[in-house]
């Protein structure tokens, strides 16, 4: 990660997409919003003008394997759903693992006493961002391997 800027992170649903944003530095991930999902065309819209207003220079998409790490139907519509991203964005869009990151979200909401409509409204950005700090954790830990040997 070395140009500055902000890293997005999407959890791709069919109904929802959680986004979540890095600071310009690309260190601290945050949640941001959920886009209410209108079909490929509009939500491909809808992220690109938020790359646009954030200043976004990468983009992490949750990839939903299946328990045994491999890809399922579930995550054969999200890679569709990227190729139409990459499409129409210059920013580029990699993949992380986000098994469990819903559930993680929605314990982690469920601790902090939100009631069940309170989590609905939230859950996706949540995950958006557990997608986001598993991906700069794991981006960390690899420079320091690289500044290690």
């Amino acid at each position: 990660m070395s140009a500055e800027g902000r890293i997005m992170a999407l959890d791709v649903g069919d109904v929802r997409i959680g986004v979540a944003l890095t600071d310009p530095l690309g260190i601290i991930a945050q949640p941001h919003s959920v886009i209410q999902s209108a079909g490929v065309r509009k939500d491909v819209e809808a992220i690109c003008s938020l790359i646009t207003e954030t200043g976004t220079i990468r983009i992490v998409a949750g990839l939903p394997l299946n328990q045994d790490g491999k890809p399922g139907p579930q995550a054969e519509k999200v890679l569709s759903f990227l190729e139409a991203l990459r499409e129409a964005t210059p920013v580029e869009v990699v993949t992380q693992d986000e098994r469990f990151t819903t559930a993680f979200a929605q314990r982690s909401l469920i601790a902090a006493g939100v009631r069940r409509e309170g989590r609905k409204k939230v859950v996706d950005k949540i995950a958006a961002q557990q997608i986001l700090q598993t991906y700069l954790d794991r981006a960390a830990a690899a420079a320091r391997a690289r500044k290690d040997s």
